[in-house]
């Protein structure tokens, strides 16, 4: 073997050594020797150029509750506390928990918590307040506070904080007292608010007695103004039995549907075309056949008969506001001339 032969044969046991010691591929340093075919090769792990990359998914901040409206009657008379309306929404969640509070805002003291159970989201309902609650004059705020079923609790922003502001006025002074008038000897009807109809123009007008069964008034303690703890009585006890039929006396459109544990219990509240609002209360569990902004015809069905709430026995309390019910400016008045007139027209 001459020297030129040698120098050949150990060039290249050394050029693949000194190729490896380097940490390339013999096959690599090889196809990038001239005139060899290149081969690419394979990726492992990364991302190829080009390729279009992967755009990670955004995180959706869970779903809260949130005020979408708020109304509170303001300023209003000290005593009864104004009506108040609210509406809350949450994406996907058809209940919410509500309780609204009302703070006087110079000692931060609760004058009223009303607990209003799991109310329907997307629909306005008004506050039920507790039988005999008053209000003195001073400055109020009444804050709304909600939970879902798991748990998730009111997001306040700056557009729906979920408090209002309330100032209760303090009355005008009663005017003298005047002489008295003789005492009649023959009784006389109390006579309706001014721009409210009479019984009799309601009767003629077609309206339907609202218990579809048997039925009596009761005695002194189920009148309207009879005494109850701390409060007089703002309706007219209809005493039936359990699940009789309860319709609307005449047509109008249902402003709230809700539920009062220490109270009304399961009712319904209707605003009429004739300047009236009726409320019904002490309905059968599960009996509501109707809800909030639903236009209702007269004799058209509403609940059943129960005694739902505060109440022992079945029956139906009927009230009648003249002015808006429980609004600044209206007022219960006595229903019995109102439900005698259609009771005696045969719509019992």
């Amino acid at each position: 073997m001459d020297m030129s032969h040698a120098r050949a044969a150990l060039a290249g046991p050394l050029l693949t050594a000194a190729i490896v010691s380097l940490g390339i591929a013999p096959g690599l340093a090889w196809a990038e020797a001239p005139g060899a075919q290149q081969t690419p090769p394979a990726l492992v792990g990364g991302s190829e150029y080009g390729a279009p990359t992967p755009t990670p998914t955004p995180t959706i901040a869970s779903p809260r509750p949130v005020v979408d409206a708020l109304s509170v009657a303001t300023p209003t008379p000290a005593g009864r506390p104004p009506r108040v309306a609210l509406r809350i929404d949450e994406q996907g969640v058809g209940t919410v928990a509500v309780q609204v509070v009302v703070t006087l805002l110079s000692t931060h003291a609760r004058a009223i918590a009303v607990s209003m159970g799991w109310v329907h989201t997307g629909r306005a309902v008004t506050v039920t307040w507790p039988r005999g609650a008053t209000l003195a004059p001073g400055s109020y705020q009444v804050s709304v506070t909600a939970h879902d079923h798991h748990g998730r609790t009111l997001l306040r922003t700056v557009h729906s904080p979920g408090v209002a502001a309330l100032t209760v006025a303090t009355p005008a002074p009663a005017p003298a007292a005047g002489p008295k008038p003789a005492a009649s000897t023959t009784a006389s009807p109390t006579p309706a608010p001014a721009g409210v109809p009479s019984p009799a123009q309601t009767a003629s007008a077609g309206a339907v007695f609202p218990v579809q069964g048997p039925h009596n008034f009761g005695g002194p303690e189920n009148l309207f103004g009879a005494p109850r703890n701390g409060y007089l009585h703002q309706g007219q006890d209809v005493l039936t039995a359990e699940g009789t039929p309860v319709v609307a006396p005449l047509a109008g459109t249902i402003l709230t549907t809700s539920y009062q544990a220490s109270g009304a219990g399961y009712y319904a509240v209707e605003q009429t075309y004739v300047g009236f609002d009726f409320m019904f209360a002490h309905c059968e569990p599960e009996s509501l056949l109707v809800g909030a902004g639903q236009s209702v015809a007269a004799g058209q069905g509403l609940c059943k008969a129960g005694q739902t709430g505060d109440a022992t026995a079945p029956h139906l309390d009927f009230e009648l506001w003249a002015g808006g019910w429980q609004v600044a400016g209206g007022e219960p008045i006595d229903p019995l001339p109102y439900l005698r007139a259609w009771e005696q027209d045969g719509a019992s």
